[in-house]
């Protein structure tokens, strides 16, 4: 059993939870991941380590209240306890020799993206970081990136901050400006990493994104996390989840992310009344 040592409420939708999980503290290394259970019979979730603390010995994920188990967790406070907490899982990232990297987060992608930065200015890399949200009260982490960045742009779709537009938009401006990039990281939604993959493909700047298929046991075995890159069948939860963008095949992945949306929407039902309405 691991305990909840801590739980904070970002926005409406996405909660800081820090786990007190010492053997996976000990060696998480920034771009790993968890996976999770919330009692027995429970679906099994993966989340990416957003921060560690070997001292303490907790491990923090954030999560976005989307589906049937995250809405679950997200009932539980500090103090209570969640019966399987794996990891760390995947590969960690390569982050050594980069002298400026522009690491780029959209949504909650930003608590992905935090760690990278982290690990970077700890490397002693300039780091500029773009952080996008649909609004302002949608905007996370900012203080926590700030800190670890030379340099921050937060943008908004609809403008709600004073800055508005998308993290290509920022990404685009800075590169025009003068900025020589020699690693950017891309981590959000499918169709934000396509993007910005395509914006700097042109330049010839090295861009690493993380990929989040379904997953399931973690180790590869089932053949679930799979994404094609380069043109082979890699499995996110063994090979990644960092891969050179430019290899990336974003549509197929983006296909094979619907292929469940039904079960899920069918499930969250389930859970809160019944499927009258679905």
């Amino acid at each position: 059993m691991f305990k909840i040592a801590k739980k904070e409420r970002l926005n409406e939708q996405v909660t800081l939870m820090e786990i007190e999980a010492p053997l996976v503290a000990k060696k998480a290394q920034p771009g790993q991941f968890i996976i999770f259970r919330i009692k027995d019979g429970g679906e099994r979730i993966p989340l990416t380590i957003a921060d560690y603390d070997r001292e303490k010995g907790t491990v923090t994920i954030i999560f976005q209240k989307v589906g049937k188990t995250t809405k679950e967790l997200d009932t539980l406070n500090e103090g209570d306890f969640i019966l399987d907490f794996v990891g760390p899982l995947g590969t960690a990232s390569h982050l050594e020799g980069y002298k400026k990297v522009a690491v780029i987060g959209g949504g909650l992608g930003t608590a992905i993206a935090y760690p990278q930065a982290k690990e970077l200015s700890r490397l002693g890399a300039e780091v500029h970081s773009i952080i996008g949200f649909r609004n302002k009260d949608l905007v996370i982490l900012e203080d926590k990136v700030n800190a670890v960045s030379d340099k921050t742009v937060v943008m908004t779709d609809d403008g709600s901050n004073g800055n508005k537009g998308f993290v290509t938009n920022a990404l685009k401006e800075l590169i025009d400006s003068g900025e020589n990039y020699d690693l950017v990281i891309a981590i959000g939604p499918l169709i934000m990493m396509k993007m910005i993959c395509e914006l700097t493909r042109p330049y010839g700047i090295k861009t690493i994104v993380s990929m989040n298929p379904v997953m399931i046991d973690g180790t590869g075995m089932c053949g679930g996390c799979r994404v094609e890159v380069g043109g082979e069948t890699k499995f996110a939860c063994v090979d990644g989840p960092d891969f050179d963008g430019h290899l990336v095949d974003f549509d197929l992945a983006m296909r094979r992310q619907q292929m469940y949306k039904k079960h899920e929407r069918e499930s969250d039902c389930r859970m809160f009344g019944g499927l009258e309405n679905a």
